[in-house]
């Protein structure tokens, strides 16, 4: 009898886990569970990243589709007068390139403003608040067109920059 029940006694002391195997089991998940968190926060910071440099880029392109086939210089005048001509006070009236300097200063559409940003057709993007697209034109030198913007006085060269 005595045999048997030193048996039992053993068989109980090693059922369970001690409480050292259960510390670092915790902290072993702990540590994994952290690992996941800080993966998952990387992953949505990137992806707002991604998203904000996908909507800049479309707003670019909306403004080179937009003045893509748009001449230099006033088709009506055949002059090359630097920004909006008389008449010409919105953005639905420019006729060329130059128009959207608005006067040396660059042109700005955004919500903010009231009028835009614009997609390629000149209309409003509707829900784009906090967004915005700023038109710059200036000429450049026909030898050098990485030449430093605003260096080469407007209206002076054939080469016009958006």
């Amino acid at each position: 009898m005595v045999r048997a029940t030193d048996r039992r006694r053993r068989r109980d002391r090693r059922r369970g886990f001690t409480l050292i195997e259960t510390a670092l089991a915790t902290i072993i998940v702990g540590v994994g569970v952290l690992a996941m968190v800080t993966a998952q926060t990387s992953f949505l910071r990137q992806n707002v990243w991604s998203s904000r440099v996908s909507i800049a880029e479309r707003l670019g392109n909306e403004i080179r589709e937009m003045t893509l086939n748009l001449p230099r210089h006033d088709p009506v005048t055949g002059t090359a007068a630097w920004g909006p001509e008389d008449g010409e006070a919105s953005v639905t009236d420019f006729d060329d390139l130059d128009d959207f300097d608005g006067l040396g200063t660059g042109t700005v559409f955004s919500a903010a403003n009231g009028n835009g940003p614009l997609d390629a057709q000149r209309r409003v993007i509707a829900n784009m608040t906090g967004w915005g697209q700023v038109v710059e034109v200036f000429n450049v030198l026909d030898t050098d067109i990485a030449v430093e913007p605003g260096t080469v006085a407007d209206a002076s060269t054939e080469y016009v920059l958006v």
